[in-house]
This record gives structure tokens, sequence and C-alpha cells, in this order.
């Protein structure tokens, strides 16, 4: 029985690692060595549970919560104080064949955002969840989700001012 536990979890976890990932550096503003710390904690969590999680609808999405928490946790903590260095290691955009220019400037846009206001913008528009997804992974109302997203969106395009037309024109 345990062993086929273990084996389920496994296997959910090499599913959803790189999701986790992906979700977790938009949270971190590219700071990947925290991404990879709140990944690991995240999974570190569904294990201990995970009997009872393995019997819900979603635990894909149960998992995205999880780690939403954790990187609002994390960013509570008084030792949340460090900040990243002004270049981004291991990236990848290149690779991915994405416009790195373009990359940088919304991570860096998204790093200047309050620690919730990033949360909501990547659940809703990263991750694609509902308002009420959103507000239960946050533990908030759709109401403050909605004044949240509203807010954040308009002090991300403050912070970007005419950057993003300038990328739209190349």
């Amino acid at each position: 029985m345990r062993q086929g536990r273990r084996d389920g979890f496994r296997e959910f976890a090499a599913g959803r690692s790189g999701h986790l990932y992906r979700s977790a550096c938009l949270l971190a503003s590219g700071d990947t060595h925290l991404a990879e710390d709140l990944v690991q904690e995240t999974l570190g969590r569904m294990y201990l549970h995970w009997g009872r999680i393995s019997r819900i609808d979603n635990p894909a999405a149960y998992a995205q919560t999880v780690l939403v928490r954790a990187y609002l946790t994390h960013r509570r903590r008084r030792s949340a104080g460090e900040r990243p260095v002004g270049e981004f290691p291991d990236t990848g955009a290149a690779a991915a064949g994405g416009d790195p220019a373009l990359r940088m400037t919304l991570l860096e846009a998204l790093g200047r955002l309050a620690p919730k206001d990033r949360a909501v913008l990547v659940l809703r528009y990263w991750e694609d969840r509902s308002v009420e997804e959103t507000a239960d992974a946050m533990n908030a109302s759709s109401a403050a989700v909605r004044t949240r997203t509203s807010r954040a969106l308009a002090r991300l395009r403050e912070q970007l001012g005419g950057s993003l037309t300038a990328f739209a024109e190349l």
C-alpha cells in the first residue's frame, strides 16, 4: 500500500515539477534559487499528506495553491529580505526561443510589485485561473482578487510605461 502511494506521488511530482517551477520563477521574479526552494517546499508538503490529496479531484490545482501559499509565507518571513542580484542566472530565455529583452523587462517589472500583487497576476494570467480559484488559493474574497488584479495591472502598466510598445513595434 505504501509503495503504491510513493509511486503515485513520484509520478505526480515528475509530471508537475516543471510547471510548478515555471510558476515559482514568475512568483520569485526570476530568482531561480528561490523558485527551486518553493517547489521543494510545495512537493514536501504534498508528500506529507499525499494519501488524502491523491483522492481530491484536481491535485495539480491543489499543488499550485500550496505553491502560492508557500511563496506568500516566505515573503512574510523576516529572512525574505534578501534580494536577488541585478542579473538573472540560468533564465534559459534564449533557448526557449522567446525575446530575452522582453522577458527580462517583464520579470523585472513583476519583481517590483508587492508579493500579493505578483501572486494574483501569476495566478490569473499565467495560470489562467478564475477569480474564484485565485481567491481560494490566496485565502481572499473574490472582490479582493478583482480589486487587487486591477490595481496590480495598473502598477505594472505604470512601471512598464512605453517599454512594452517599443517591443511590440519590433
